[in-house]
């Protein structure tokens, strides 16, 4: 496939999420004629730029892997000047761009080479000689919404006078990726991301994204090179069933996994009654919460498209193509814990809408046990939590919390045996 469309995208930062699927998705799509990243290791930097602007990716279907070859790509250090030059003019010339990095605190930071500089001089270059309009799709997960702050930051860099001509030709673009994407140092029947480098891409094949809207208020729609993503006119049914439903179950299953000794997330599969609890805790504790909160959604929670898409996910996350570890999906166990996040957030808004998230329960134990080992939940969550807790329903998690400590000893006592029946059984007697 080669690059023969007029459009110009650029990304920053060249992680798995970038090369798995913005510059996949731009390179496949045939909109595109020229692929821009930038990126601050000198070392991928140079990888990339010595095999000639080309990466292998490798993307895990549910019957093996497929290896595909991506580029060719210009991809440039920020931190050097004549590099940093190339990628402002690559900005003003753009339709589409991409941030793709850790979190938002990485936005700003010091020095000429920050995310928001060069999308500010970009921005401003765009303006001046009346280039494309172009839309900035925010990869990084914030409560508060991504694409707000990339442009609060994003103005910060410029004069108030220039920020209002900077921005009118610029949509700044929330975005929801269930796409599950990584980077593995074990090599066995994957392409490397170039010849010689010790790591390689590994994403699934699923590509469905969802995005704020795109409207310039000018009448005239936009027509985005990255078709596959879709429009929602309020994401923000999609953003919690991401977090509180495929965030959710994976942490529950990665830290079950943990408590029974296994490595790879496909392991579970193996273990008697997992899949079908793992699958409960969609259905009747995730699914009925979301629904409480925004509705039955037409295809995404309404009851019938909740239960496929529940079957769909299993299947993906515990795909063996994928290799995922338990470790991976298991780390920082205390932010997963935090007041709002995958585990607590669900199990609070569960309650809300008066259902007793018991599964997510034995999953922030297991979480729990994780962190801190043989520590009491009131004493340990209390103190994570702060005053973000209010604590009128502080008292209700820690109960269930506690619960689940007890139903984790007996399972591991049982020998962790067959965990669903084991929870109905334990339902049944009250």
């Amino acid at each position: 496939m080669s690059l023969r469309g007029a459009r110009t995208f650029v990304g920053l930062g060249f992680g798995a999420i970038q090369a798995g699927l913005f510059l996949y998705e731009a390179w496949a799509s045939g909109a595109f004629g020229r692929l821009v990243v930038a990126e601050i290791r000198p070392e991928l930097v140079a990888a990339v730029r010595e095999a000639g602007g080309y990466y292998h990716l490798n993307i895990a279907h549910a019957h093996g892997i497929e290896q595909v070859q991506v580029g060719p790509v210009e991809i440039y250090n920020p931190q050097l000047p004549a590099h940093r030059e190339a990628l402002v003019e690559a900005i003003a010339g753009a339709e589409e761009l991409a941030t793709a990095l850790p979190g938002v605190a990485y936005y700003a930071g010091a020095g000429p080479a920050s995310p928001h500089r060069l999308l500010a001089l970009g921005l401003r270059r765009k303006a001046r000689q009346g280039g494309p309009r172009a839309v900035i799709y925010a990869a990084e997960n914030h409560p508060q919404g991504a694409a707000s702050l990339l442009e609060a930051r994003v103005r910060s860099a410029v004069l108030p006078l220039e920020q209002a001509a900077l921005c009118r030709p610029v949509r700044f673009v929330d975005t929801v990726i269930g796409k599950m994407c990584g980077v593995t140092g074990d090599l066995a029947g994957l392409a490397p991301v170039t010849p010689n480098s010790p790591q390689a891409f590994l994403v699934e094949a699923f590509n469905r994204i969802y995005i704020s809207p795109v409207d310039f208020g000018d009448g005239q729609p936009f027509v985005r090179g990255l078709a596959a993503f879709e429009e929602q006119a309020n994401l923000i049914p999609y953003q919690e069933a991401k977090l509180y439903g495929h965030n959710a179950v994976h942490a529950l299953a990665a830290y079950l996994g943990a408590a029974c000794g296994l490595t790879r997330m496909a392991e579970l599969r193996e273990r008697p009654g997992m899949v079908p609890f793992l699958r409960a805790a969609l259905l009747h504790e995730s699914g009925p919460a979301l629904r409480a909160r925004h509705g039955p959604v037409p295809g995404l929670l309404a009851p019938d498209d909740w239960a496929a898409a529940t079957e769909d996910l299993l299947e993906r996350i515990l795909n063996p193509h994928l290799r995922d570890s338990v470790a991976r999906v298991a780390r920082d166990p205390a932010r997963k814990l935090g007041w709002d996040d995958r585990l607590i957030g669900t199990m609070r808004r569960a309650l809300a809408a008066g259902i007793m998230p018991r599964r997510y329960a034995l999953g922030a134990a297991a979480a729990l046990a994780l962190w801190a080992p043989g520590a009491a939940a009131a004493t340990a969550l209390s103190t994570l939590w702060g005053d973000v807790a209010p604590a009128d329903q502080v008292r209700p998690i820690l109960d269930l919390i506690g619960e689940g400590q007890q139903q984790l000893a007996r399972w591991r006592a049982q020998g962790f045996s067959d965990l669903e029946t084991m929870f109905q059984i334990e339902e049944a007697n009250g």
